[in-house]
């Protein structure tokens, strides 16, 4: 427990899937870790008041609006964490960076590149008033993962050849699933790419150091007309049976799938890096299958989202005979993060991830330091999302990746 006076009072928007995930970690983000300022959970804000009342009474805020711009008017709030769709971060952190408030913004960044490079240049400008801001890039802070990016920084893979990463999941292979937010471009920005494959371009830029520099890519709508939704929550929806658009009333009404269920493209990364990626919503029984391997010149490391307390190393420098994957148990209190946790062995699990953001991002603006992903390395992955929805309007024509405002931050 910290032992600080100092509060950072947090006002959150949005209270479904991440508002929940974040709602947890500042929960116990300073019941574990001693940490320079003490995160409060002041206000959380809805659009619908009794959702949000209830959400707040749930997820434990001490208050809840309507209103994010009240929100973010209020002199009790320091930090606004935007768990909001896609369509609104622009918004919403242009305008607390404007008031002086440090953001947490949900990946991906923005929905465009345009917005993405509005908000890169307003956290800048904040940055030089002491004005903090982060994209939440969870996967960054599982053990497994800083413990990756270690082993490949220490040089025990030698010359980086190949990474491969896949992101696959099948919340949407149901065909009468309905049209939520999630599949529609004017909310979402893309699908499949923007939603999971953001995730698995980051992490591979951020384990390797290196960036993404052009692609070739393919996406795909397989279902491209579904039900109406009378209501969704995180993954889940229900179909809205009271709009019918068939003759007999009995079928419901549809809207157009609007984005991609799956994006496949093959990419270079500093240094000539070959690199292939795979981001689907209708793998048939993958229900959040991350995996991303990195092969090197001396060995190649192995990370699986669903084994995610683990590593598959395999030392190339050991004698032939003695060569073969090995498997680390990441919970040894010195591997990343884990030291504030249980005893070696003791597995952790996806909540803790967004745990570990909270305390690097709490650590960052307590002590005047600039978080990292910075909304400079948000706008580098929504670079790379542009390249490759370019490439596959193109034909999968080799694509380019604009240059950002700056490089991938450690």
């Amino acid at each position: 427990m910290s032992t600080t006076d100092r509060q950072l009072r947090v006002g959150m928007v949005g209270y479904a899937f991440m508002g929940a995930a974040h709602s947890q970690a500042w929960r116990t983000v300073n019941r574990v870790y001693d940490l320079p300022a003490r995160a409060r959970m002041a206000l959380i804000c809805g659009r619908d008041g009794g959702k949000v009342a209830d959400a707040a009474d749930r997820l434990g805020w001490e208050a809840y609006t309507t209103d994010w711009r009240d929100l973010i008017a209020r002199d009790d709030i320091d930090v606004v964490d935007v768990c909001t769709p896609g369509d609104s971060h622009a918004e919403i952190a242009l305008a607390a960076l404007a008031a002086g408030k440090h953001v947490l913004c949900e990946k991906p960044l923005a929905n465009t590149v345009a917005e993405a490079r509005a908000m890169a240049a307003a956290a800048s400008t904040a940055q030089a008033a002491g004005v903090r801001s982060m994209c939440g890039f969870n996967y960054r802070r599982v053990p497994a993962v800083a413990m990756m990016r270690q082993l490949v920084a220490d040089g025990r893979l030698g010359v980086i050849r190949h990474v491969r990463a896949t992101y696959l999941q099948d919340w949407i292979v149901d065909p009468e699933f309905p049209l939520v937010w999630r599949l529609q471009r004017d909310r979402a920005g893309s699908g499949a790419l923007g939603d999971i494959g953001a995730h698995i371009i980051d992490l591979t830029q951020y384990v390797t150091g290196r960036r993404i520099t052009g692609v070739s890519a393919v996406t795909e709508t397989f279902v491209r007309e579904r039900p109406l939704p009378a209501g969704s929550s995180g993954l889940a929806a229900t179909v809205d049976g009271s709009a019918a658009d068939g003759a007999d009333g009995h079928h419901p009404a549809t809207g157009t799938v609007t984005v991609d269920d799956a994006a496949v493209f093959v990419a270079r990364l500093d240094g000539g890096v070959l690199a292939t990626y795979e981001a689907s919503r209708f793998a048939t029984g993958r229900k959040n299958a991350l995996r991303v391997e990195i092969n090197g010149s001396l060995g190649t490391v192995v990370f699986d989202l669903e084994r995610l307390n683990e590593l598959e190393f395999y030392d190339a420098t050991r004698p032939t005979a003695e060569q073969g994957f090995s498997r680390i148990l990441v919970t040894e209190g010195e591997h990343p993060y884990m030291s504030a946790w249980w005893p070696p062995g003791h597995l952790i699990g996806y909540e803790h991830s967004f745990t570990h953001q909270m305390r690097d991002f709490v650590e960052a603006v307590a002590t005047g330091m600039d978080p990292a992903p910075s909304f400079a390395d948000g706008l580098q992955v929504q670079l790379v999302l542009d390249a490759v929805t370019r490439s596959a309007e193109l034909g999968s024509s080799w694509t380019e990746v604009e240059p950002a405002l700056a490089t991938v931050a450690a």
